[in-house]
């Protein structure tokens, strides 16, 4: 059995984003006064935690309030998504582990935000949520008792089948919208004509393992796809178009399209390594330079804080494991959107071409996006 501490924090927003918060909030508070944002850290313990541990996990995690005090104001509980484990938790948790915190579960972080309005903010939650939270990674919450469900244990789920042997094509077509396969028609006529083959059903698993491995962003299948033109077929995929340039003038390259990252030729040049002795020494050698570039677009479009973070993070991995490795040296994040439509700062040439609900907009992706891949 376990039990869940809960620990007030720092203040989580610098002054100017408390500010922009509040900007926005006030467009949608009725009589709004004010917001606080703080973090609120939950431990869950495995048996008790004496004064000076606590005290010690007190000073890790830096839960200093600024106030003893607590917080006027409606409380949102903005938490991990219900049901996941975030980054931020699995790295604090090993560092209390670390640190001798045998006592630890998990730690999760959340964000309490205390909106202070003359008006029913109760009864605008609603509107005010999308203000606070990313929705695909993030859970609003109205108590500090309600954030225990980030603790809850569930059992692993049996292993399901799609049954294509008794139900066909149906089946398989109602499994890709039940689990949010994103199968399209040729690929669903694929495992159907492959398991019907085997006379075996597949699994859920099975059928969600293909959906990613299969998928755009793993597979490319629009550059390797067949290209055609004013109904002309063209001899070249477009991937293939783009591997001609290496291959009309492949001077100067070392690695390309065959690992991780592009290499093209670099020098001799002198570099400072350890040796085996524990000394930092001078070694003249070649080193040769690496190039990647990488794309992260319906996921920060989503989403653009985390969406762009992974993908600069991707890029790093990728970079990293490339031959036998090496050092990433500088990045470059980069983003085309439409219109910012800036409040109180519109344009004569800014119009509203509209977006999918899902989308985040113009401006949430140029501020947010640009410290996530940051």
């Amino acid at each position: 059995m376990t039990e869940i501490l809960s620990l007030r924090g720092a203040p989580a927003l610098s002054a100017p984003r408390l500010a922009r918060l509040g900007q926005t909030l006030g467009h949608i508070v009725s009589r709004f006064h004010g917001v606080r944002a703080e973090f609120q850290y939950f431990v869950e313990l495995r048996g008790t935690l004496g004064d000076e541990a606590r005290a010690r996990l007190v000073d890790l995690l830096g839960a200093h309030p600024a106030s003893e005090h607590d917080p006027d104001g409606h409380l949102l509980l903005v938490t991990p998504r219900l049901g996941t484990i975030s980054p931020w938790s699995s790295k604090a948790t090993d560092i209390a582990h670390q640190c001798g915190f045998d006592t630890v579960v998990r730690i999760e972080r959340a964000i309490a935000y205390y909106i202070s309005a003359k008006g029913d903010v109760a009864g605008q939650r609603a509107a005010i949520v999308p203000a606070l939270h990313d929705r695909m990674t993030e859970s609003v919450l109205d108590s500090a008792d309600a954030a225990h469900a980030l603790f809850q244990h569930y059992p692993p789920q049996p292993l399901a089948t799609v049954d294509i042997l008794g139900g066909g094509r149906a089946a398989l077509a109602a499994a890709n919208g039940e689990l949010g396969l994103a199968l399209s028609e040729d690929e669903i006529d694929y495992l159907l004509d492959n398991f019907t083959r085997i006379a075996r059903n597949p699994t859920d698993v099975e059928l969600m393992m293909f959906a990613q491995a299969n998928s755009e962003h793993c597979r490319h299948k629009i550059f390797n796809a067949d290209w055609v033109i004013d109904a002309r077929p063209m001899d070249k995929s477009l991937f293939g178009m783009i591997r001609e340039t290496h291959a009309a003038q492949p001077e100067g390259t070392v690695v390309a399209y065959s690992d991780n990252a592009s290499v093209i030729e670099g020098a001799a040049v002198d570099t400072l390594y350890p040796e085996a002795d524990g000394r930092w020494a001078f070694r003249n050698e070649l080193t040769h330079i690496l190039a990647k570039v990488e794309t992260h677009n319906h996921p920060t479009a989503i989403s653009p804080f985390p969406g762009a973070s992974t993908g600069s993070g991707g890029e790093i991995r990728d970079e990293g494991a490339t031959g036998r490795g090496s050092r990433p040296k500088a990045g470059l994040a980069g983003f085309s959107v439409s219109n910012l439509q800036i409040p109180e700062f519109a344009q004569a040439w800014e119009k509203a071409y509209g977006k999918p609900e899902r989308i985040a907009s113009a401006l949430d992706i140029m501020i947010e996006g640009p410290l996530g891949a940051a």
